[in-house]
């Protein structure tokens, strides 16, 4: 059997191989913040109606995707605790099974698009908002396969290490969505102006292209020649169930998280116009920290998945706490410029709008947001990679659990009684949201260094090695 060249060699678990495995997500996290703050920016300039319809009906639509997503997207553990048993076959087996189950499950997806709809109607946003919510959310929903799809075939890259063949298909699929977004919100290059709609339609046909070309490479003769890619493209249902039974928790809990965070979104629209389209920007504007935590969340559970799967639970947990530390220092910068040039980020989203708010408005409130938000990245590092790390481990029943709890017994009662009793503002929701992120943050922590995710078993045992027939040991004495 051919094997790949061997990766760089480090300390194993220490920061140089932290940052091997993990740049290459973060570069690709961070150039889906530019598409997504592109895309934000360019609606910005179209329209105000646009940029407070964006975000309630995006993040809407993601909340029902990301169940299917990171199910599909737990194949990742997988991948990488095969590979650290040195099982090439079982990191294309559990790719299959993940692939299988994103298009088994885009019916349950497309059901969920009469929900939403109802939850964006019952959320007492202004008729002309509402009108463009319904069309983004409907589009990104209907497309939404596309997402489960991809998570499954990158967990086969990403789960071995190769994050930077992931990386480039990523920025590829990104730069796509950047042109086809600017062609068909303002109706350049001979396109129909299409505003919100042109957005989504190119969200979802720029989804397609990241996916393709890792099917390209996956199925490709370097890998089957070594992983018989080709060959194991079959459902496995004990395999499918295994990865089912791992992964649906880690689904429902990106569902639960999201979910109120979305009621979140929604409830700020009550507050008026000028509060949704300052929360909806500052977002856009975190998502320059947030999104490249994931990028070391994906690292940090796919190198406690590879260590777990060699044995090794010492290993892993010196790679997720350097993992952790990596992020804070990150965000640590980021979090800077957030305080010291709150300005330059607001000024991106009011260019060219007409009838907007103008910078001196949404800064009123914005920079102390921002503030918020520089102090919140420091908790999420934690909060984000700790999971991971978790995940990675198979501790997905823990993870639900806890972030269930925190979320719909915390966050949620907090921020309605905030709003609807005692009348409080943005400000006042958000400091809330902050300390409920600071509580997922040190209950992660507390169950990691508890130690019990190193006795969880994700990946089945190895057969034991045949019985020694008579006289072998003889014959391999005399050779």
């Amino acid at each position: 059997m051919k094997r790949e060249p061997d990766q760089p060699r480090h300390t194993p678990g220490g920061y140089r191989e932290v940052i091997h495995i993990a740049w290459p997500l973060v570069v690709s996290m961070g150039s889906f913040t530019l598409m997504q703050f592109v895309d934000r920016m360019f609606l910005a300039w179209h329209s105000p109606i646009s940029i407070q319809a964006a975000l309630p009906a995006g993040i809407l639509s993601f909340t029902f995707i990301c169940t299917f997503m990171a199910l599909c997207g737990y194949a990742n553990t997988f991948v990488a605790q095969y590979h650290g048993a040195g099982d090439p076959e079982g990191c294309s087996r559990s790719t299959a099974q993940a692939v299988w189950l994103s298009f088994l499950t885009w019916p349950m997806l497309l059901a969920t698009i009469p929900l939403g709809l109802w939850l964006l109607r019952v959320s007492n946003h202004p008729p002309e908002v509402l009108a463009e919510e319904r069309i983004y959310f409907i589009i990104l929903t209907a497309g939404g396969l596309t997402v489960p799809l991809n998570a499954a075939v990158s967990s086969f890259f990403t789960g071995r290490g190769e994050t930077r063949t992931n990386m480039l298909a990523t920025m590829a699929g990104n730069l796509v969505n950047i042109v086809l977004d600017y062609m068909l919100i303002f109706g350049q290059w001979g396109a129909p102006e299409l505003g919100i709609k042109g957005a989504a339609i190119a969200t979802v046909i720029a989804g397609l292209v990241t996916p393709g070309i890792l099917f390209a490479l996956y199925f490709s003769r370097r890998y089957d020649a070594v992983y018989h890619t080709r060959t194991h493209i079959r459902t496995e249902w004990p395999l499918m169930l295994r990865l089912i039974r791992f992964g649906l928790p880690s689904g429902f809990n990106m569902l639960v998280e999201i979910a109120s965070f979305t009621l979140f979104i929604l409830i700020t629209g009550r507050l008026g116009t000028l509060s949704l389209a300052v929360s909806n920007m500052a977002l856009s504007i975190n998502s320059v920290a947030f999104l490249p935590l994931i990028g070391l969340s994906i690292a940090s559970a796919t190198l406690v998945g590879q260590y777990q799967g060699r044995g090794d639970s010492e290993t892993a947990a010196r790679a997720a706490i350097r993992s952790v530390l990596v992020g804070v220092g990150y965000v640590g910068i980021i979090g800077l410029t957030f305080i010291l040039f709150p300005r330059m980020y607001f000024s991106a989203f009011t260019l060219r709008a007409e009838g907007g708010f103008s910078v001196d408005e949404l800064l009123v409130t914005g920079r102390w947001l921002l503030v918020l938000m520089a102090i919140w990245g420091i908790m999420d590092a934690g909060n984000v990679i700790f999971a991971g790390a978790l995940k990675g481990a198979g501790d997905t029943r823990f993870v639900l659990l806890f972030s269930s709890l925190l979320a719909w017994g915390l966050m949620v009662p907090g921020v309605l009684l905030i709003v609807l009793v005692f009348g409080g503002g943005l400000l006042s929701m958000w400091t809330w949201a902050l300390l409920y992120v600071g509580a997922l943050a040190l209950g992660y922590y507390l169950r990691f260094r508890s130690g019990k995710w190193k006795t969880i078993q994700v990946i089945e045992s190895p057969p034991p090695p045949p019985a020694a027939r008579p006289g072998a040991e003889a014959l391999a004495t005399c050779d």
